[in-house]
């Protein structure tokens, strides 16, 4: 057991982790202040779910031995977060670090990948449904998911040879197809689109873009699992592609509009981190830097997808997760470099013809039709029993009150406070 990496990836770990209040953050900002509690509260419920799910059984299935060497699931054994604890805090197989380390790593990607759907339904999402919903999600589609790309014995790795260091298929890709998915199923909300719903807190908006960001760092240099070179440049790499994502956002925000937001501002950051995800740890600095433009470039315009297809994403999870993802395993294909990673294979741009690009390809195609598919059974499944949608007159008051009795800013009793002061207050005097 190394002791350094060890330590990196535990850190790395605690990153992660502080993305999915990053995340409440960004989305809350950008919501209106009648429902903010209850997306925040959704990213926040996850945090919960997904641990004790992840330790009972969820991490075996992702990261237990090959069932029957198919690359498909794993199975319980001893090496579980609940089997034999010696083994589990000494080391893990094949790698220098303990079991609980890795497990923890890797239980912080499932918790922000299932936060992130809460945007894609947020301002007419019910509490508990949620939560069961992503109780189910995440055991059905996210654990195989995360089997085949990022086991060593999973199919997309082992034996297509994906290219993909830090989760552009089980997170960005999964989520994006996920909350495209889930959207159909749960509806538009009343109004939609004519009644735009403008964002009641930006500041919110760009801290929690900034958390993401920084938390990204852990997210993508952690995915090394070492303390080592391929983790500077998985860092390097993050940084670059998020500056590069936010200057794209905006130059088309300029051109398009007249005028660059801070909003574009903050999800154009997101969208270049999105995109260098999987190929952080495969590129030369230069071609993370290209993938975090293309992707800031490509997210913005896709934002007009739902208005054209008429599915009511609240808060552009397809856009930026889903597009960035694509964009990113696609662009892995593209600029992947031995030299920079002898695990890899050169993408086409070095030299590697079109057989990488190809199988980035299939990996996009595989991810969207068994996470949209099997997002879709599920949420419908929760919708037609417990009902996922809350009711017209709670959506339209606002899910604070009616799900959790409580609300973000109290302004009643702020203005009445004022009021009450100013009946006691002295004259004012005049010179």
């Amino acid at each position: 057991m190394n002791t350094g990496d060890t330590a990196w990836v535990l850190i790395s770990a605690a990153l992660v982790m502080f993305m999915t209040p990053g995340l409440a953050l960004f989305y809350g900002g950008m919501l209106r202040a009648r429902s903010v509690l209850n997306t925040m509260g959704l990213t926040f419920g996850c945090l919960a779910v997904v641990s004790v799910l992840w330790v009972a059984f969820d991490y075996s299935l992702a990261f237990g031995p090959d069932a029957g060497r198919t690359g498909l699931i794993g199975t319980f054994s001893d090496s579980g977060l609940l089997g034999n604890l010696a083994t589990a805090t000494q080391g893990s197989p094949g790698r220098h670090i303990p079991v609980f380390a890795y497990g923890s790593f890797q239980l912080m990607f499932a918790i922000i990948t299932v936060a992130l759907l809460a945007g894609a339904v947020a301002e007419r999402t019910r509490f508990w449904p949620f939560l069961l919903f992503a109780a189910l999600w995440v055991t059905v589609v996210y654990v195989p998911l995360a089997h085949w790309i990022f086991d060593p014995q999973g199919w997309l790795s082992a034996k297509l040879h994906v290219d993909d260091f830090a989760g552009g298929t089980a997170v960005e890709t999964n989520s994006g197809a996920a909350a495209l998915a889930l959207a159909v199923v749960v509806g538009k909300r009343h109004g939609w689109p004519k009644d735009q719903a403008r964002p009641h807190n930006l500041p919110a908006t760009l801290l929690g873009a900034g958390i993401l960001w920084f938390g990204w760092f852990g997210f993508n240099a952690g995915s090394a699992l070492a303390a080592d070179g391929l983790a500077a440049t998985a860092f390097l790499n993050t940084m670059l592609a998020g500056g590069t994502g936010m200057l794209g956002w905006l130059i088309v925000e300029q051109r398009r509009d007249g005028k660059p937001t801070t909003l574009g501002a903050a999800s154009g950051a997101v969208a270049g981190l999105v995109g260098i995800t999987p190929a952080c740890g495969f590129v030369a600095p230069l071609g993370g830097a290209a993938i975090g433009l293309v992707a800031g470039i490509v997210c913005a315009l896709a934002i007009r997808i739902k208005y054209r297809f008429g599915f009511d994403d609240t808060l552009d999870v397809v856009a930026v997760h889903g597009i960035g993802g694509i964009a990113g395993l696609l662009a892995t294909g593209l600029l992947a470099t031995t030299t920079i990673n002898a695990a890899s294979a050169d993408g086409l741009l070095y030299g590697g013809g079109l057989t990488q690009l190809g199988r980035q390809a299939l990996a996009v195609v595989v991810t969207v039709a068994y996470s949209g598919g099997l997002t879709f059974a599920i949420a419908w499944v929760v919708d037609r029993t417990i009902g996922l949608r809350t009711e017209l007159e709670y959506e339209l008051t606002g899910l604070d009150e009616a799900e959790h009795a409580e609300t973000a800013y109290d302004h009643g009793r702020v203005g009445a406070h004022f009021s009450a002061a100013s009946t006691h207050a002295p004259p004012v005097r005049h010179p």
